[in-house]
């Protein structure tokens, strides 16, 4: 499948604002970049370097008055979500490393809450990839998705006492039981074909069976059409922007997602990504 996704980000800047940016994809495992096209207007000097989750991130400095970013990109990426049943358990002691620190608590996944209640919503499924998704039919029956109605991050025992939250919601509380059963669990922002309202979109991966698998509880069905723009423990690793000093807020903002045929509509043009890139 291929996809257009853009993104438009526009601010008033009353003093310089240092921002940092996470709106660029990479190529991976389930995705690669054909095209892409990132303007900053006024354009202003900005560097990039990989976080410690391997996301593209840019910073830079606003200057006062209106300041704008504009991302588009054509990305290819996979007709259809990974689905494995059955996939294993793996043991602690033979996670890869990059994996572990997807085990521990974090700021707004307090998985060390969630013990009790992780045991009760798999009990009696196989250890591995069928406790993830008796946690993903849990949240979309009993969590309600209101999209739209959070512009903060909430934590995972927030969004329980709730019962209801938008994306980035759902996905810390999966992501806590997940970790509270020793499956690591990771939090995925990005973009999503065919989502209502369009915006940015958020997820989770668990990983089972030696690698990771896709879980949102948001949509009835998992079909293709995501594409990934950052990874991390939760909300606070993978903001498309932070900026600091006094607080500023986008004016506009604009999100779009197309399927498109390319020129070479064969396909004949996409390079396989490597294979390294499939498991961090």
């Amino acid at each position: 499948m291929w996809l257009r996704i853009r993104c438009d980000l526009t601010f008033e800047i009353g003093t310089p604002t240092p921002f940092v940016l996470m709106l660029r994809p990479r190529s991976g495992a389930q995705q690669w970049i054909a095209r892409e096209v990132y303007k900053i207007q006024p354009i202003t000097d900005a560097f990039e370097f990989t976080d410690d989750y391997g996301n593209l991130c840019q910073r830079l400095i606003a200057p006062p008055g209106r300041f704008s970013v504009h991302t588009t990109a054509d990305v290819r990426t996979a007709d259809g979500v990974d689905r494995d049943p059955g996939a294993p358990f793996v043991e602690v002691q033979n996670l890869p490393d990059f994996a572990l620190r997807y085990l521990l608590p974090s700021r707004f996944c307090e998985s060390d809450r969630f013990g009790q209640m992780a045991a009760e919503i798999t009990e009696g499924e196989l250890l591995g990839y069928d406790q993830v998704s008796a946690i993903e039919t849990w949240l979309r029956a009993s969590i309600a998705y209101l999209p739209g109605t959070s512009d903060y991050p909430v934590s995972a025992v927030e969004v329980n006492q709730r019962q209801s939250g938008v994306c980035r919601d759902l996905s810390h509380l999966g992501i806590a039981l997940c970790r509270s059963l020793s499956i690591p669990a990771r939090m995925v922002v990005g973009y999503l074909h065919g989502l209502q309202p369009m915006d940015m979109h958020a997820w989770f991966e668990a990983f089972v069976g030696g690698r990771w698998y896709t879980f949102d509880a948001t949509q009835t069905v998992l079909t293709g059409g995501y594409v990934a723009i950052g990874y991390g423990r939760d909300a606070a690793d993978v903001a498309v922007y932070n900026q600091f000093g006094p607080a500023v807020f986008p004016i506009s903002h604009h999100v779009s997602v197309e399927a498109f045929e390319p020129d070479d509509a064969d396909g004949s043009g996409f390079i396989a990504a490597p294979d390294e890139l499939a498991d961090e």
